[in-house]
């Protein structure tokens, strides 16, 4: 422990002085195994009001961890060549440190020293509780210097400068009285804070170390000289009350918790809501999200049939992805801050806009502005929650159908299904609309479900077990009562029906065909291994091949036959796209253009999905980039190949596009869907 006292005796008494300003100095760059006990203390001095105490202490300067050129330098960047009294370092050498104070907190009232003698415990209180750590203040001395000799060497034009600026004119202005509002920033300054500091003078003290007399003699003083029995009082409180006296509750330091900007959410705080409550901030943020990201938001371990069950309070389906409901952003009896529109008004506006991306994957800002006839930045506020806008094609859907969602939780895709006929056949009263407005020209209505290629392989599958013994049976039946004649059945009439296109798929169905049952194919009849071996073939040579030159050259195939004879029955264009699945084939969705001048035939187009070499996610990755654009240019190919399976040769992207493309101007298109 160390002590001061004023270079004045009789300035005031130790027991004064003791009470009254007590500190206790931490040293926090120090470990406590390293104290100062044994270092010379050259000087103290301390600034009481601020609390400010600064200490000089010397440096050892023989010590083999002292690197003398440094400590020589230092002293000369600080001092310069000269010598005189107001030098830092009179010895031409860094041979002493200041450490300087700060406080480690403003209230102290909480904090006493204590000391136990003879079964009492002797409390004083603290003036307070300072920091000491090195202070750097000759660096600043040593800027100045630098700067002072700086000048000196462009000083030689002074006279010039002062010949040339006797003629200048004087401006006097009279300053305007200081509002209240600009005195408390003056006060709050930095400026102003060094300008109080700077008025209060030091107070020099001579310092005693912890063994010294003088400081043994002051720690006298913390014991109390008041002995009488008379002015103690006998404890009446419980433990627990009294530790309440010694530790008051915290009232002046509740902890305040920050305030972030109002679009910044919190994870940590979100997480301690209700789980209803965390789904609903979640999606009034980010408005619009997939069920899978929504998940991996929410606490690990999270019931997703919960989170479906909440999810469903506050959003509502669109393109397999959730958003979320109008009347959640706008609560009832509010209104638009942008434009001041009501609530009930805009929840209306924005139900019509989500309703269009339940039929389309891309509308235009002036249809929907014609029809529900609301200011252009709250239109403009609705598409830009799940949209986002496109060169000649308006504004497109945030995020890709999520088909995954659909597939696996089919139950409640056709609850929002109902769900949004419903807000339909609302939206056709208020806004006066049918439908069919908004219906593309000349383009077939997409039916009511869409059926994915896994499950039409499947179901080609089961029909072909099915209808495996019925139709051995049948064939021997009819062989037995009509001889020779189930030959020429067997063979069927090429000339009438080589091919039935009356069952065609729905341009933009996905792997599948959108009628609400399977087709019939033939009545009855199912891909013959006959035709799955051709296709295997076919599509081995070329890869990829639109149903129109399929077609084409499945009749090149009938006519090379020998006359009379012929493997194939009736086929009907369900009959093929089943033989192309079952054969490891897949339909590329590609998206033409709706003016395309492409037959219906030639924009479904069919791949080879699977062929068992290594060389088969590359064209699966070629095919998943032409479902973005009916044609690409040769280094967006070369790019998603590279992320996805590293640095890609130049002889497997020729390879690729050799088997599966063709260019034309520039652009490489899938094999047969180059418009003319």
């Amino acid at each position: 422990m160390a002590s001061g006292d004023d270079d004045d005796p009789d300035s005031s008494t130790h027991h004064e002085t003791l009470t009254t300003i007590m500190f206790v100095t931490q040293y926090p760059v120090r470990p406590s195994i390293m104290s100062y006990d044994d270092v010379n203390h050259l000087s103290a001095k301390i600034k009481p009001k601020q609390q400010r105490v600064e200490l000089e202490m010397a440096m050892n300067t023989t010590s083999p961890n002292y690197c003398r050129s440094k400590g020589e330098q230092i002293a000369f960047n600080v001092d310069g060549t000269g010598y005189d009294d107001s030098n830092t370092y009179a010895s031409k050498l860094m041979d002493k440190q200041t450490f300087s104070s700060i406080q480690a907190t403003t209230n102290t009232s909480r904090y006493a020293a204590a000391v136990f003698r003879k079964g009492e415990l002797h409390i004083t209180p603290l003036t307070g509780i300072l920091q000491m750590r090195p202070s750097f203040s000759y660096l600043d001395k040593a800027d100045n210097k630098t700067r002072e000799r700086e000048a000196a060497n462009e000083g030689g034009d002074s006279s010039q400068d002062e010949a040339e600026e006797e003629a200048k004119a004087i401006t006097v202005r009279f300053a305007r009285p200081e509002s209240e509002q600009a005195r408390q920033r003056r006060i709050q300054s930095y400026e102003f804070l060094q300008k109080k500091q700077a008025e209060e003078p030091w107070i020099h003290l001579q310092y005693h170390a912890a063994r010294d007399s003088r400081s043994e003699h002051e720690r006298q003083y913390l014991f109390c000289q008041s002995v009488d029995a008379s002015q103690n009082s006998e404890l009446v409180k419980t433990p627990k009350e009294y530790l309440d006296m010694l530790m008051p509750p915290l009232t002046e330091e509740k902890f305040v918790k920050p305030v972030g900007p109002s679009n910044v959410l919190s994870m940590a705080q979100l997480r301690t809501l209700p789980l209803g409550d965390q789904v609903k901030t979640l999606m009034k943020n980010v408005k619009v999200m997939p069920f899978a990201n929504l998940m991996g938001l929410l606490a690990s371990g999270t019931d997703s049939t919960s989170v479906l069950r909440c999810i469903q309070q506050v959003a509502l389906l669109v393109q397999g992805n959730w958003v979320v409901k109008s009347d959640v952003l706008y609560p009832k009896n509010t209104c638009s801050p942008l434009s001041g529109v009501p609530a009930e008004v805009l929840c209306r506006g924005r139900d019509f806009v989500l309703w269009r991306f339940t039929q389309e994957r891309s509308v235009m800002r002036k249809e929907i502005a014609s029809v529900i006839k609301l200011p252009p930045e709250d239109v403009k506020e609705f598409l830009e929650h799940v949209s986002t806008p496109r060169v000649n094609r308006g504004w497109e859907f945030l995020l890709p159908t999520d088909v995954d969602f659909i597939k696996k939780h089919q139950d409640i895709a056709h609850r929002q299904h109902m769900l949004w006929l419903g807000i339909q056949s609302k939206l056709e009263k208020v806004f006066n609309f049918s439908k069919e407005d908004f219906m593309p020209n000349n383009s077939p209505q997409p039916g009511p479900i869409q059926v994915s290629g896994e499950q039409r392989l499947k179901m080609a599958q089961e029909r072909a077990q099915e209808n495996q013994s019925s139709l051995q049976k049948d064939l021997d039946a009819r062989k037995a009562g009509n001889g020779g004649h189930i030959q020429h059945e067997l063979m069927g009439d090429t000339d009438v029906e080589a091919m039935d296109t009356s069952s065609s798929i729905p341009n933009g169905s996905v792997n599948g065909y959108s009628s609400g049952s399977p087709p019939d194919h033939a009545n009855g009849t199912t891909p013959s291994s006959e035709l799955q071996e051709f296709v295997t073939k076919t599509f081995r040579k070329h890869f990829v091949l639109t149903l129109n030159e399929f077609k084409r050259l499945l009749n090149l195939h009938l006519a090379s036959m020998p006359a009379g004879w012929n493997v194939f029955p009736s086929v009907s264009d369900h009959m093929l796209q089943d033989a192309m699945l079952l054969c490891h084939c897949k339909q590329i969705l590609v998206p033409f253009p709706s003016q395309s001048t492409l037959a219906l035939d030639e924009q479904k187009v069919f791949g080879l999905w699977e062929t068992g070499d290594d060389f088969d996610q590359h064209r699966r990755l070629l095919y998943d980039v032409f479902t973005r654009n009916y044609r690409i240019k040769r280094n967006l190919i070369q790019a998603r190949l590279t992320q996805e399976l590293g640095d890609a040769p130049k002889a497997d992207i020729d390879r690729l596009l050799k088997e599966c493309c063709i260019c034309h101007a520039g652009m490489w298109y899938l094999k047969g869907t180059v418009q003319s």
